[in-house]
């Protein structure tokens, strides 16, 4: 079956998650677009086995695009940290069960390290319901590891990921100012305008 002939909405945009956060923050990007976003269903997953943040948005737009017959967008993003040779990255998520299980392996590995210099790292990719991959950004943030978090809001590595220009971790911006600066609001902003034209298609 062609995937196209299963479209109910063309206004429709599945993201590649099951993660709530993430689906509120490219709610806030593409809100001037009149899509209706929403989450991929819950027993639909794919295996991120990319080597790269590019590759794994590309497998699970794809994938998710394929098997709901809808547009589908996914991002891949996480933590690269300098003195541990990028590590986490592709495996930011997968470091530990629970953001502050991550954080404190992340700290304990890190030590007294002097060179805390680190950098968020986002890859958007979006796939027409036939899987084929028609837009991809990627955006980084550099910043520093501190010792101990700091904020309250945010998720995953924010309460430890200071950008200097803003004396601030991730965890203590508004949404606002994170969407900004941030490696997703980067990669969304290189995205927009590509955004803009694909919308004509529907």
């Amino acid at each position: 079956m062609n995937p196209k002939s299963k479209i109910q909405n063309p206004k429709l945009l599945v993201v590649a998650t099951g993660n709530p956060g993430k689906l509120r923050e490219m709610q806030a990007y593409l809100a001037d677009f009149g899509w209706e976003l929403t989450l991929k269903p819950a027993d639909l997953e794919v295996e991120e086995t990319g080597s790269t943040f590019a590759a794994n948005a590309w497998l699970k737009a794809s994938q998710v695009a394929k098997a709901t017959g809808n547009w589908a967008i996914a991002d891949d993003s996480g933590l690269q940290v300098d003195a541990l040779d990028g590590v986490p990255g592709v495996y930011s998520a997968r470091y530990g069960k629970t953001d502050a299980e991550r954080i404190s392996r992340l700290l304990e590995e890190l030590g007294d390290e002097p060179n805390r210099q680190a950098q968020f790292v986002c890859a958007v990719a979006i796939a027409s319901p036939d899987g084929v991959i028609v837009l991809q950004t990627e955006g980084i943030c550099r910043g520093e590891i501190l010792h101990t978090p700091r904020g309250a809001g945010g998720f995953g590595y924010d309460p430890i990921f200071y950008v200097p220009a803003y004396k601030m971790t991730f965890a203590e911006m508004t949404p606002e100012l994170k969407r900004e600066i941030s490696h997703r609001g980067q990669a969304f902003q290189r995205l927009l305008p590509q955004l803009a034209i694909l919308d004509f298609r529907f």
